[in-house]
């Protein structure tokens, strides 16, 4: 059988407006993109009497995790004033709408806000940033 493997090249992060209908902006010059990484707690529920002195398990909440994304750092550039920006949001209004676009048409989507911001000016390299975003609330894939 042949693969279905693709490479990452076209993927694109995107960022809502919160307007309706939402507008998405892509994000620029962007080299790498970790999608959600989704976890679930297991909570213990051993009791007196688990079978055979065996710990149990049941499942615990859910979390959509954290997103990453690396990009060169270009600081006079639009991106640049836009995560700066949003990292001076507080509360509900740093909260907006993203996706993960694939070149098939399938996305990711959810809400997330900005938790690092990272530029890096090496003397030997390009000056490269990271950025990395909460998960809020259940993250989807919606496939093309």
């Amino acid at each position: 059988m042949t693969t279905e493997a693709t490479v990452g090249i076209g993927v694109l992060f995107k960022t809502g407006d919160g307007a309706v209908p939402e507008v998405f902006t892509t994000g620029v010059e962007i080299t790498n993109i970790t999608p959600p990484s989704m976890s679930r707690d297991s909570v213990d529920a051993t009791h007196e009497l688990s079978p055979n002195s065996w710990r149990e398990f049941i499942p615990g909440l859910k979390d959509g995790g954290e997103v990453s994304v690396d990009m060169n750092f270009v600081p006079g550039n639009a991106e640049a004033a836009a995560l700066m920006a949003e990292f001076a949001l507080d509360g509900a209004a740093a909260i907006k709408n993203r996706r993960i676009e694939f070149p098939d048409g399938s996305y990711f989507a959810f809400a997330a806000f900005l938790t690092g911001y990272e530029p890096d000016a090496p003397i030997d390299d390009k000056l490269a940033a990271s950025a990395t975003f909460k998960v809020t609330g259940e993250p989807t894939l919606v496939q093309a």
